[in-house]
């Protein structure tokens, strides 16, 4: 959520700001919601004031007498506005929080300007792309081919765009879990975190879900819950409503959870494989730090994920995300996008992102920098490392034999106990 006393300051700054993410967006409302919200809180305090002069005068005043009786009559005039002051400046409150809500956040200003993923800007290459003597084929065909991914059984059990994985495909699954938890806790610093699959509507608030991408969720509305779209939902919002010590920060967790997610109007894309499905598995890091240190901790985060894939040695590449491309809550982000040599493309493996206070506003996550001074916003921020289905669909294009064998990378063969080759 934006600052909305910054924004009364200069909103014309901040639309200009807003408006490099693509499209106009107005701030006219939520600054006359606000100017109305300051006259509604100073009319209340003259009316209390009021109250108060009036209460003293029924003290000093004859009961019995005409001076008695205006001031008791005053008294109840001004409580009755009172009341209905407090019921309008509750209205316009609420109409002041539910327009900041859908707002998104601003971007950075070194973010290349553009309106797609066409105008992303690549950073870095890292690793060689396979050359193999061959027509490399699609992670969905190997692995039904291995007969270890199951669609049709899938659909049968739930619906399209859920799959069933059997066997060594299942492990390989499992042991990447394995594997990515052990390199973010034992040697990158992160505390393991596995948080509940459900959570309520303010977390999903909290984080950017909510209220604009409700229709992206999984709802139980009987609970008023949510299933996760993602582990940042349930990790950021363990420090919801708290003050942090400023002297523990960074803040570091990483956490497995599957995520849910409706897809809502991408159909038609990905429909056949794992890329894009309603329920997935992936790590993810989230850290709270300062904000003078939010910059830094970009890098090394973005950095952290890449070593899963560097230790993997799965090729891929770093692109900077342009203004009409970084997701809501977000001011900076990097993709990392995994070479699939079955589709001869790059694809999304991992966004690391910087929020800023965008998220620490909406979940009133402070930090008290030491003993002697005020609370204040940390800075969020948050990356897959990684979408593991698409590590597992990375894995089967980039490792795939002419025959239709899958070599296991080595940095997973102990959590296979041992297994080098996946074959039929």
């Amino acid at each position: 959520m934006l600052d909305i006393r910054k924004i009364d300051q200069d909103p014309e700054h901040f639309e200009r700001r807003l408006a490099r993410r693509g499209g106009g967006v107005s701030l006219a409302e939520v600054v006359a919601l606000n100017a109305r919200r300051r006259e509604l809180i100073a009319h209340a305090d003259d009316l209390r004031h009021k109250k108060a002069t009036a209460e003293s005068g029924m003290k000093t005043a004859d009961k019995g007498g005409e001076q008695f009786t205006a001031f008791r009559e005053q008294m109840r005039e001004v409580a009755a506005e009172i009341k209905s002051q407090e019921a309008e400046l509750k209205s316009v409150e609420e109409a002041l929080s539910a327009a900041l809500l859908v707002i998104p956040n601003v971007p950075d200003d070194d973010l290349p300007a553009g309106a797609s993923d066409a105008d992303n800007v690549v950073v870095r290459e890292v690793g060689a792309r396979p050359a193999f003597p061959f027509t490399p084929k699609e992670h969905w065909e190997l692995g039904e081919r291995l007969g270890l991914l199951d669609f049709e059984r899938a659909v049968k059990v739930a619906q399209t765009r859920f799959s069933v994985l059997r066997g060594p495909l299942a492990r390989l699954e499992r042991a990447l879990i394995q594997f990515m938890l052990n390199l973010h806790t034992e040697e990158q610093g992160y505390t393991e975190i596995l948080p509940p699959f459900l959570v309520n509507y303010s977390s999903m608030q909290g984080t950017g879900q909510f209220p604009k991408f409700q229709e992206d969720a999984f709802v139980l509305e009987r609970d008023q819950l949510a299933l996760i779209p993602t582990a940042e939902v349930p990790v950021t919002n363990l420090h919801r409503d708290e003050i942090l010590d400023g002297a523990a920060l960074p803040v570091k967790y990483t956490a497995y959870t599957p995520c849910f997610r409706r897809e809502a109007g991408s159909y038609g894309r990905d429909t056949r494989g794992l890329i894009r499905q309603h329920q997935f598995d992936k790590v993810e890091l989230v850290q709270f730090v300062r904000p003078e240190d939010s910059d830094a901790a970009l890098e090394a985060l973005t950095g952290h994920a890449e070593e899963v894939l560097k230790r993997l040695g799965l090729p891929y590449r770093v692109s900077l995300l342009c203004t009409g491309d970084i997701g809501f809550s977000a001011a900076k982000t990097y993709d990392l996008e995994v070479w699939l040599p079955g589709q001869n493309t790059y694809r999304e493996i991992s966004s690391c992102s910087n929020f800023r206070d965008f998220q620490a506003r909406r979940a009133a996550i402070r930090y008290r920098p030491d003993a002697t001074s005020k609370p204040q916003l940390c800075h969020t921020l948050n990356g897959s490392a990684l979408a593991v289905g698409r590590t597992l669909v990375a894995i089967l294009e980039n490792y795939q034999q002419e025959d239709g064998s899958v070599v296991v990378p080595a940095a997973l063969r102990p959590y296979m106990g041992g297994l080098e080759v996946i074959r039929a």
